[in-house]
Order: C-alpha cells, then sequence, then structure tokens
C-alpha cells in the first residue's frame, strides 16, 4: 500500500524539480541529442574495424579478430556498474563529462594505429566512454520523466542512440569506399567526442534531485533513506529478483548475438562476395531498425506490459539470425538484420523501463549499472564465443549456437518473469 504523500509547505513545492517529459523537454531533447553522440563513437566501428583487421592488420583469426569487441565489451560493462554506482553517489553530470574524455583519444588512436594492440586499447577507452556516458544518460532521462512514461523515454533515449549507430556505419562506409578504410572514417569520431564533450559541460544540468522528489512523490519517503548495500542490490538484480534475474540475462544474451552480429556479419558477408559499401548497409539496417522500431516499443511497453514484449523479441532476434545463417544474398540477410532489429527494439527500451519499475529511485542507478555489467558483458561472451566456434567448426555453426542461445533466453523470460509495468503487476 503507498504510503499518503507528506504535506510540504508551498515554497518547498515551487522550487523542487518537477517530474515528466513535457516539464523537461529541453533537458530531454539534450540528451538525446548527447546520446546520439555516444551511439555515433561505436557506429563508425561496426562495419570498418573487422574489415581493417583483416585488410591492413592481417589477422586470419576469428577469435584474434574479435577480441577488440571482447576488450570493449569488459571494460564497459565495469564502467557501467561504476557509472551506476557513482552517479547515486556524487550526482551524474560528473560521470557524463568523465566519459567523453575517455572518448577523445579513440578515433587517434584508431586513425594512427601502427599494431592491432593500438586498436584494442582504443576500445577498452571506447568502452569506459560507453559505459559512462550511455548509462548515465540513460539514468537522467529516468530521473527526469518520472514513473509515468519511463517506456516512452527509453524508446526515445535507444532510437536516438541506435539510428546515430546506423547513421554512423553508413557515413564510415561511404568514406571507407571514396577513401580507404581509415582514417577518413574516424574522422566523425572525432567530431562525435568534441561535440558530446561540450554539450555536456556547458549545457546539460544534473539530474539526481528530480530521482530526490520522485522518492517523496510516489514511495513516500524523502529520498534521503539508507539504501541497502553495493553486494544486496547486485544479488538482488542478478538472482534474487526473478524480474531483475530475466531482465539481466536477456540484457547479457541480447548483447551476445549482438557482439557476434559486430565482428562475424561483416566478414560473413564479405566472404560471400559482397562490397563494401553492401557490407556497410547491410551493418546499418540491423541498428537502424533497431532504433527507429523503439520509438514505438518503449511506448508500447507503458501500455501492453513489460515482460511479454522482452520475451517475444527475443525470439524475433533468433528467428533473424537463422535466416542470415539459413539463406544466401543481400535481400535474404537484409530480411534477416532487420528482424533482427526489429526483436532488439522489442527488447532495449523495455529491459531498461522493467529497471525502473522495480528499483527504487535511491538506488534505482546502481541497480541499472549492474543490469548494464550483465547486459554489456554479452559482448566479451559474444565475441569470444563466437570467435572459438568460427575458427573451430565455421562461421555457420558460431552464428546458428548464438541464434539458439538467444531462443533460449526468450523462453527464460516466458517461464521466470513476472510482470513489473506498475498498472499491470501481480504480487512477484
Amino acid at each position: 500500500m503507498r504510503s499518503p504523500e507528506p504535506s510540504l509547505p508551498a515554497s518547498t513545492l515551487a522550487a523542487a524539480p518537477r517530474l515528466g517529459l513535457r516539464e523537461n523537454w529541453a533537458q530531454f531533447t539534450l540528451l538525446v541529442l548527447v546520446n546520439a553522440f555516444v551511439g555515433g563513437m561505436v557506429g563508425i566501428e561496426r562495419a570498418i574495424l573487422p574489415l581493417l583487421a583483416e585488410s591492413e592488420f592481417g589477422l586470419a583469426s576469428k577469435t584474434a579478430i574479435l577480441s577488440f569487441i571482447a576488450s570493449f565489451g569488459i571494460v564497459k560493462a565495469l564502467a557501467n556498474l561504476f557509472a551506476g554506482r557513482l552517479s547515486d553517489r556524487i550526482g551524474r553530470k560528473g560521470v557524463l563529462i568523465a566519459g567523453w574524455l575517455f572518448g577523445l583519444p579513440v578515433p587517434l588512436l584508431i586513425m594512427f594505429a601502427p599494431s592491432w594492440s593500438w586498436i584494442i586499447v582504443a576500445n577498452v577507452l571506447l568502452g569506459v566512454n560507453q559505459g559512462l556516458c550511455w548509462s548515465t544518460t540513460v539514468i537522467m532521462k529516468i530521473d527526469l520523466v518520472g514513473p509515468a512514461r519511463r517506456g516512452l523515454a527509453m524508446g526515445l533515449n535507444e532510437a536516438a542512440g541506435y539510428v546515430a549507430v546506423a547513421l554512423a556505419a553508413l557515413g564510415a562506409g561511404y568514406l571507407a569506399a571514396t577513401y580507404a578504410l581509415r582514417p577518413q572514417p574516424f574522422v566523425l569520431g572525432l567530431l562525435f567526442a568534441i561535440a558530446g564533450l561540450l554539450l555536456s559541460i556547458f549545457f546539460v544540468r544534473e539530474s539526481r534531485g528530480h530521482a530526490t522528489v520522485e522518492a517523496r512523490q510516489h514511495h513516500g519517503d524523502d529520498g534521503g533513506a539508507a539504501q541497502p548495500s553495493f553486494a544486496h542490490i547486485l544479488l538482488l538484480t542478478s538472482w534474487k529478483d526473478r524480474a531483475l534475474f530475466s531482465v539481466s540475462q536477456a540484457g547479457m544474451i541480447n548483447n551476445l548475438n549482438d557482439g557476434m552480429a559486430w565482428g562475424l556479419f561483416p566478414l560473413y558477408f564479405a566472404l560471400a562476395g559482397l562490397s563494401i559499401g553492401e557490407v556497410s548497409l547491410l551493418a546499418a539496417i540491423y541498428p537502424a531498425v533497431w532504433g527507429l522500431a523503439q520509438l514505438g516499443t518503449g511506448a508500447l511497453s507503458d501500455h501492453l506490459g513489460r515482460k511479454w514484449l522482452i520475451a517475444a523479441g527475443m525470439l524475433v532476434q533468433a528467428g533473424g539470425i537463422f535466416l542470415i545463417m539459413l539463406t544466401h544474398g543481400f535481400w535474404p540477410w537484409a530480411g534477416g538484420a532487420a528482424l533482427l532489429g526489429l526483436g532488439t527494439a522489442m527488447v532495449y527500451p523495455t529491459l531498461l523501463a522493467a529497471i525502473g519499475d522495480v528499483a527504487h529511485p535511491s538506488w534505482r542507478a546502481s541497480a541499472v549499472g549492474v543490469y548494464r555489467l550483465w547486459r554489456d558483458g554479452g559482448y566479451a561472451v559474444g565475441a569470444l564465443l563466437a570467435g572459438v566456434l568460427a575458427d573451430a567448426l565455421g562461421l555457420n555453426w558460431a552464428i546458428g549456437a548464438v541464434g539458439g542461445l538467444t531462443l533460449l533466453s526468450g523462453i527464460i523470460v516466458a517461464l521466470v518473469m513476472y510482470e513489473t509495468l506498475p498498472a499491470r503487476r501481480a504480487t512477484p
């Protein structure tokens, strides 16, 4: 039973931040733009780096080629964890700025790398950048909108990020086809990093006060109550709560298949004789559908609920992966990439919204960090698993195995998760 809202003086109410998308549209829009620059940073790599590994650095082992994704995933996962906890402790804006400072050297390192080890170092820094910046923009948007439009807010956030991934992949592919695989495509990344840093320093405002307001208005406290220990939050989000466990494993498998798609699909398509332009277009279709569809799926989850959208999304992803594995040619593969993007769109904002549904505002940022630890750890697991299987058994086996894991994850959500949307929630 919800506690009654405490009575506060009119002057305090007037000074308190207001929750809502309409009330905070300017800051929300700014954060959408900032997150687009975050997505653009990783988008420039999606079609270029796997090809660069073979053509300029002479790497033949798929495991070695996918090492840049593994390093990225491990570091991003840990950065997410620290971003969430630091955001609860010291605020959001400083974490966002720190993330952009880590991102600035990345394009320069890739442009002038004399060996593949430099690419690995660049992706370690990119992992920190993505973990700190993307986590913080997610947390800040959840803060600003309050509980009523959480799914829509996450849809807009993830749409901005992944449409930018797609556009950056297309732009980088065009520059690579017109000029060379480097340095020209990575000039885009330098521009994205500079723009994101300047916007974050001079225009983004701290949002932690909005979380305190939500705690007071919707949870009957002042947001200053003692937080549970981090160990408790880690266990609750990872295992003890059925919904949070389901969300964490689905997030991990989602990014496991994304890591495989990022590292293996460009090689798979190029091996079949597609041009750099065609490979870049296929690499862009997946995040483009993913990004655009989230404009609808996030809001849809506010009305239909979270559980079944997540379960169905994992099954649609598996279908897209199997379609790419079982067919041949640009157009069937484009259909598989579109299905993979649609399934991911059904899942991505809905997972974040479910975390916001369950976690209390006073420790919500930490829970988001734990979830994103598991989710982005999937990049490392997916890259290593796909690389080892591709080297041992071939690309088809690697792709099929990841499709099977994605199918299994959707079944786990259907069997284990309870509905978290407050309007439809039953007792866990």
